[in-house]
């Protein structure tokens, strides 16, 4: 059920040998993704849970999902990003659907991550599906 985008990622995580190329790959992808602008960094699109500073803002269109994110923290945009390839484009009915613990399973990031880090990405995903549900 995951998306192309997601697929890809999934593909370049097979490629790279090491967590530490993964590493690097999640990252990156974190640097690429476009800065949200500092007007939508409030309270209301603020994360709880996570150790580093998290906003989403979602923006359906059509009775799809669409999201924007960002964070203080490099990894944790990278994540972000992950998680953009994952729900982003997808219909809103189908976004609570995601088994997101498989799919991000798939990449091996529970088993890199710290508690924390994990702690935060499970309180993204809890936000994408809470927003969607609301949508």
């Amino acid at each position: 059920m995951a998306t192309e985008a997601f697929e890809e990622i999934v593909e370049t995580f097979d490629f790279l040998d090491d967590w530490e190329d993964r590493y690097r790959h999640v990252i990156d992808m974190g640097k690429a993704m476009p800065a949200l602008d500092d007007a939508f960094k409030v309270p209301a699109t603020k994360v709880d849970g996570c150790s580093s500073q998290v906003w989403l803002v979602p923006l359906p269109e059509d009775g799809v999902f669409h999201f924007r994110g960002d964070s203080d923290a490099m990894i944790v945009r990278g994540l972000v990003a992950i998680l953009a390839a994952l729900y982003d484009g997808v219909p809103m009915a189908q976004v609570g659907q995601i088994d997101a613990p498989a799919e991000l399973g798939r990449l091996g990031l529970t088993d890199h991550l710290s508690a924390q880090r994990s702690n935060g990405l499970r309180a993204m995903v809890d936000r994408i599906r809470l927003v969607s549900a609301a949508g």
